[in-house]
């Protein structure tokens, strides 16, 4: 039995959550790029995250997306990693 919003479906309790690891990945993202410095490569940087969101937007695929997830947290620590060198 599920719930139905105008002709679509309720998303089940996994694609909401699924969907939560993603924005919340998107959000740390976008702070960690906050950290970068140059207005250019900030933008740059900021311009292709969401490019790459974007792109990725209509995957459905529970092992795709799991495999971006790790992918995307992967590039995260990277460019943690590079700006805390910086700093240092």
């Amino acid at each position: 039995w599920q719930l139905h919003r105008g002709n679509r479906p309720a998303s089940s309790l996994a694609q909401f959550v699924r969907r939560q690891q993603v924005l919340l990945l998107y959000r740390r993202i976008l702070r960690a790029i906050r950290q970068v410095p140059g207005d250019s490569d900030r933008n740059y940087l900021k311009d292709w995250a969401r490019e790459e969101f974007q792109r990725n937007k209509s995957a459905t695929e529970e092992d795709t997306i799991r495999m971006m997830i790790t992918q995307g947290n992967k590039q995260l620590k990277e460019l943690e990693k590079t700006l805390a060198l910086a700093k240092s």
